[in-house]
Order: C-alpha cells, then sequence, then structure tokens
C-alpha cells in the first residue's frame, strides 16, 4: 500500500540515474515513504522496472513517472521546468544522482571525447537541472536539493576525470547553497561510500561485493535529507 502518512507524503521528489543502483533504491525508497517519484535515465527499460517494483509494493496504489532522459542534451533538462511546473507546480526534492566513472588511467592517457562525456554528465547536467529547476524548488515550502560526491574528490591517482568533475561539483553546489541561504531550500552533498553497485565493481575489479552494502542499506540519508524539518545545509553527508 501507498504510504499516505509517510516521512516524505506529499512529496515531489526528481531522482536522476534512477534505472539501477542507488538511483533505483532511493526512487523505491521514496515512494515507500508517501512521495512522488520522477524518474530519470537513458534505459527505459530499467525505468520500467523500478515503476514496476513501486506499484509492486504499493499493490498498484502508487507509480513513477518515467522520463527517459539523455543528460547530455542540455535542451532536454531544461524542458523538465514547463513539464513538472504544469503538472506538479512545484518540486520538492531533487536528487542528482547520475554519474560517469570513465576510465582509471592517467591523466595524459584520457582521451578528450571521454573527458568532455564526464565534464558533461557529473558537472554540466547538474548545473543545468540547478538552471531550469531552481524556481520550482523555490515553490515548494520545503525544497531540498542533494547531489552524490565521493572520497575521491580534491583529487587521487588514475580516478582522472572521475576526481577533477566530483571535485567541482562539490564547489558548485556549496556555491549554489550559499546562494539559497536566506530561502527555504536546503541543499547538500551525500558521500555514499563503498556501495555495491556496477560502478563500484568498474573501479574495484578485484574486490568482493559480498562485502559491501547494498543501494538499499543506504538510503536513510536521503529520506532524512528530504524531510520538511530537515534544516542540515551546504554539508557533505555520509551516507554511513
Amino acid at each position: 500500500m501507498t504510504n499516505d502518512r509517510g516521512r516524505l507524503a506529499g512529496r515531489v521528489a526528481l531522482i536522476t540515474g534512477a534505472s539501477r543502483g542507488i538511483g533505483a533504491a532511493v526512487a523505491k525508497r521514496y515512494a515507500a515513504e508517501g512521495a512522488h517519484v520522477i524518474l530519470t535515465a537513458r534505459t527505459v527499460a530499467g525505468l520500467e522496472e523500478v515503476d514496476d517494483a513501486i506499484r509492486a509494493a504499493s499493490n498498484g496504489q502508487a507509480q513513477a513517472t518515467l522520463v527517459p532522459l539523455d543528460l547530455q542534451q542540455g535542451e532536454e533538462i531544461d524542458k523538465l521546468n514547463a513539464a513538472i511546473g504544469g503538472r506538479f507546480g512545484k518540486l520538492d526534492v531533487l536528487v542528482g544522482n547520475a554519474g560517469l566513472l570513465g576510465e582509471m588511467t592517467f591523466m595524459a592517457q584520457i582521451e578528450p571525447e571521454r573527458w568532455q562525456d564526464l565534464i558533461d554528465v557529473n558537472l554540466t547536467a547538474n548545473w543545468r537541472l540547478i538552471r531550469a529547476l531552481q524556481p520550482l524548488l523555490l515553490e515548494s515550502d520545503a525544497g531540498r536539493a542533494m547531489f552524490l560526491t565521493t572520497g575521491v574528490a580534491g583529487g587521487r591517482a588514475y580516478w582522472g576525470g572521475y576526481a577533477v568533475t566530483k571535485t567541482a561539483l562539490e564547489a558548485m553546489v556549496r556555491t549554489w547553497a550559499e546562494e539559497m541561504s536566506e530561502t527555504a531550500l536546503k541543499i547538500n552533498l551525500i558521500n555514499p561510500g563503498a556501495v555495491r553497485t556496477s560502478m563500484r565493481a568498474d573501479a574495484y575489479p578485484g574486490e568482493d561485493p559480498e562485502t559491501l552494502p547494498t543501494p538499499d542499506e543506504i538510503t536513510d540519508v536521503f529520506v532524512e535529507l528530504a524531510e520538511t524539518n530537515c534544516l542540515r545545509h551546504s554539508e557533505i553527508v555520509n551516507a554511513r
């Protein structure tokens, strides 16, 4: 059943990269807590699987709004404002989860095209989301935004464009948070740590995934930061 008295009852939340991993886990948890979730990803089949899981968990009483979206198409991100505003009139929660790992190699060996992909998805797409959705977040009486960062922000050998773009993401999000400090909008970064995802497996191929928590096990912090009574702002919050 839909949880009409859940911690996020009545809230409208958009989650990027929601077809698998952490994004899918957050989507299902938010729906279980009573939110209506708007899910974006490039993989339509993956989004439909998450929607099926939400429907099954609620006995058909809840469903997601699915928005197939390539975050490298900035003009498509811009259209979210009119689409969400026209249907809901506001946005309560933004979760910027989508990201690319890129090549684990020497900086000088990264191909220019792959470097640009990382900038496009990990940094520029999140800026486009901020630009497009800030007005709707300010229409909420308690707008909340959160973006995923990493322990390699600040730089680490062989993590290349991933470390660089996450470092820039942190600076951008903190800049935006400072600009919004006199509003009801609360903005934070989340460091999920080591989690059993495909990206983690790509980064650490020799690691036993059974030693890591699943994405479902780290969703508490996403709920906390999305609640109307949460006053945390401009922080890096560890998921565990």
